[in-house]
């Protein structure tokens, strides 16, 4: 599955491609170990992720947990609301009143991401209610970002000025491709002619700026051609954010039973790689920085919810399928809505507690660099050593080091600046004591990233052989 800010268990992708999920979070675990508690100490959450799950139909790729209203209508009104979708919601606003603030200093959220599922089927008043519940709980900044999925043909422009109205500041739209073909082979319940109308109502919204466009590569029967032409009509859309994924084939989905990855209609590894390599160039002559592997933006519009997961800090969750990650331990809601608002009573009652499980230092290491290295500004040496110590570091710099003169990992300074071999080599041969120059490491774009897959393996070989 491919949205760009649910947080589920991270899955580490096997193929030789960038990871084509967004920021899952590793597995559930609890960081209970004296050193660990040490080297970070739990911070208070300052997200909140919320699913939202109703989709009208599932498409071929998708694993996440939904529920399919079918021909429902899209723009509900007045005291027409879809049952489904409202007894949710109440359930919904019954785990954020059971949930007890991390803080007593009333840290408020300056990142909320309604995410699903098809959030923008749920009517504006009850987004509304959620976002009231999570003000009167946890307070929001002065300025948050609140970003929600919309998909095509699923709202108007009434809807998104409602939308808006309650507090909406960011809008990501599944647009996913520009072809009619492509669309119906993944089951998708739009068409071009509504992502055309879904484009000329969020860049003609009166005080929404800020908004995002995702798009599949390696889709069946997808050619370079179609790629470049859903290239050139997102840049031509100028979104402020485009989020570009590799199908990822999941057991359990249509998809799963209809096709083996890398067999045809599926492009096989070589051209995805190059479908991969085309957005790299194409998005960045176009003016978009990129930031993260599957992730670019205009100048200062990065996703501040997706840099949560980036840089590991911890986030509220609610609802169904949903993963929170508090007080350093990681934990998921059921997927089953039966069993989810069984779960809401216990919270309700006292009587649950998050699973929990002892994880060593080599555990947050991992994270540290797993989600590091996915993202431009790479991984901070220097933090990394005073959390996990010197040999440790020392260790991970040898092994990149053939990486590093192979140009895949860039070496750069305190400034970001790039460095050569001969000041890498000087690092290690000082190990790291005198005459430190390299500060941060990160994959190269295209090339580092796109075998993002077996550097981090390797750094997992030297972090826990």
């Amino acid at each position: 599955m491919l949205r760009s800010a649910f947080p589920l268990v991270f899955q580490f992708p096997h193929r030789r491609k960038p990871p084509p999920i967004p920021p899952r979070p590793p597995p559930v675990r609890r960081y209970a170990s004296p050193a660990a508690a040490a080297a970070f100490p739990p911070l208070p959450p300052a997200s909140a992720y919320v699913h939202l799950p109703f989709c009208r139909k599932r498409c071929h790729y998708c694993d996440f947990p939904i529920v399919a209203l079918g021909s429902s209508s899209p723009f509900p009104r007045g005291d027409g609301d879809d049952p489904r979708i409202s007894d949710y919601v109440r359930l919904l606003l019954r785990e954020v009143a059971a949930t007890r603030p991390v803080s007593d200093d009333g840290v408020p959220l300056e990142t909320i991401f309604f995410g699903g599922g098809t959030p923008s089927l749920v009517p504006p008043k009850l987004v509304a209610a959620v976002l009231d519940a999570l003000r009167g709980k946890f307070g929001l900044s002065a300025c948050p970002e609140v970003s929600i999925e919309m998909d095509p043909g699923t709202f108007d422009a009434a809807k998104l000025r409602d939308l808006v109205g309650v507090g909406v500041n960011r809008v990501s739209l599944g647009v996913q491709a520009f072809q009619e073909g492509l669309l119906r082979s993944c089951g998708r319940a739009h068409g071009l002619r509504e992502v055309h109308e879904a484009v000329g109502i969020v860049t003609g919204c009166e005080g929404l700026q800020n908004w995002s466009m995702d798009l599949i590569s390696s889709l069946p029967n997808q050619t370079q051609d179609m790629w470049e032409e859903s290239l050139r009509c997102t840049i031509d859309a100028r979104p402020t954010h485009v989020s570009v994924y590799d199908l990822q084939i999941e057991q359990g989905t249509k998809f799963g039973q209809m096709y083996t990855p890398g067999v045809f209609p599926l492009p096989n590894e070589t051209d995805s790689a190059n479908f991969y390599k085309i957005a790299s160039k194409r998005l960045s002559e176009a003016g978009y920085q990129h930031y993260e592997i599957s992730s670019y933006c205009k100048t200062g519009y990065e996703c501040k919810h997706n840099v949560t997961y980036w840089q590991n800090r911890p986030f509220y969750a609610f609802g169904l399928g949903s993963a929170s990650y508090i007080n350093g331990v990681r934990f998921s809601r059921p997927r089953r809505m039966k069993d989810y608002a069984d779960w809401v009573q216990k919270l309700e009652d006292g009587t649950w507690c998050p699973e929990s499980s002892t994880s060593e230092l080599k555990d947050m290491a991992m994270d540290s660099v797993m989600l590091s290295l996915r993202t431009a500004s790479g991984l901070d040496l220097h933090r990394f050593s005073k959390s996990f110590g010197k040999n440790l570091t020392l260790s991970l710099c040898t092994m990149f080091r053939p990486f590093v003169e192979s140009g895949l990992v860039i070496a750069m300074d305190t400034e970001r600046q790039a460095l050569q071999l001969s000041e890498f080599d000087v690092d290690l041969e000082n190990k790291g004591d005198t005459g430190s120059r390299v500060a941060f490491i990160r994959l190269s774009d295209p090339d580092g990233f796109l075998l993002s897959n077996e550097l981090i393996s390797l750094a997992f070989g030297i972090i826990s052989p």
